[in-house]
């Protein structure tokens, strides 16, 4: 089944693609709570007309996520941790304190553009991927230091 997508839904698409999904994944799940509506053909022309005079509000959109980015490019992190004598770390870091490191340096990100590749369980560096626009994401080099 197609659908059209009201908001960002991780791992599926972005506002206002039009993706093919399982049926009961739609009808369960992203139709009942709003995230997407079903693709018929008068809703595709709608989406084309609201997409057709958002046209400009999208590239400042875009140009904004690009701005940021590359204010964001020279930006390294350090984040302390509680850790054993082994550099094992109580605990592991996750998108929350490096959305709390980013904060503290004046970027107001929201944590869930924040992606990590793998779980940070042990002292070391890492990188971090901020998908800030569907076609703007940077990475953000951190390290985990022993507290």
């Amino acid at each position: 089944m197609q659908v059209i997508l009201k908001e960002d839904v991780t791992n599926l698409g972005y506002k206002d693609d039009i993706v093919t999904v399982k049926d009961g994944y739609g009808r369960n799940f992203l139709i009942p709570t709003g995230k997407a509506v079903i693709a018929s053909e008068s809703a595709k022309k709608m989406l084309a007309e609201n997409l057709k005079q958002r046209a400009h509000k999208l590239a400042k959109i875009k140009a904004d996520a690009e701005e940021l980015a590359a204010k964001l490019k020279d930006v390294a992190l350090t984040i302390g941790a509680k850790t054993s004598s082994t550099g094992t770390i109580f605990g592991s870091v996750s998108n929350i304190q490096i959305a709390e490191e980013l904060a503290k340096k004046g970027f107001d990100i929201d944590r869930k553009i924040i992606y990590l590749k793998e779980a940070v369980k042990e002292v070391g560096n890492y990188t971090a991927t901020l998908k800030l626009h569907k076609e703007v994401s940077v990475e953000i080099p951190f390290e985990v230091v022993s507290e």
